[in-house]
């Protein structure tokens, strides 16, 4: 059954008229060309697809858009704001935590939403946060480092 659906997507008002029964991610990438969130395994398990959802890093191709009326989503490209990267995304490039990038939006939204909640994690805490990210090529070091990083940079300035 489709219907209008109002959302807050990166900062902006949005209304949309879509099945209810269609995935969030969907929607972003193809309603709304947002396509830095990623599909992986489509089943919630390597969260490639992660976005902040009413605060919350929420694996994307589970959720369903009718569940997400009035709701704020913010997506990797809701980060860089007036041209200028976020501190996750520069720290990421900096320590080379982005080999082949696919996981790479998923891994900076979780601990964007982590940030959002404790401006100055410990490690153990940014591990915590990415636990439901997997990736293939880095060897989580240098994603635990940006992060970390990030949040040295954040609490400096």
């Amino acid at each position: 059954m489709k219907s209008d659906i109002e959302l807050n997507i990166n900062g902006t008002a949005k209304k949309i008229f879509v099945e209810q029964s269609k995935r969030l991610l969907d929607v972003l990438r193809e309603n709304f060309l947002l396509t830095g969130t990623k599909e992986g395994c489509s089943i919630g398990e390597c969260g490639a697809c992660t976005v902040v959802l009413d605060g919350e890093a929420v694996n994307s191709c589970l959720i369903l858009i009718g569940q997400c009326g009035g709701s704020e989503i913010i997506t990797i490209e809701g980060l860089e704001k007036d041209g200028k990267l976020h501190e996750l995304q520069k720290q990421f490039i900096d320590k080379g935590a982005i080999q082949c990038g696919f996981c790479t939006p998923g891994m900076a939204m979780s601990a964007y939403a982590l940030l959002l909640k404790n401006n100055n994690p410990g490690i153990e805490e940014i591990k915590e946060a990415i636990e439901g990210n997997l990736c293939r090529c880095t060897g989580y070091k240098p994603i635990i480092d940006a992060v970390h990083s990030a949040v040295k940079e954040l609490n400096d300035s």
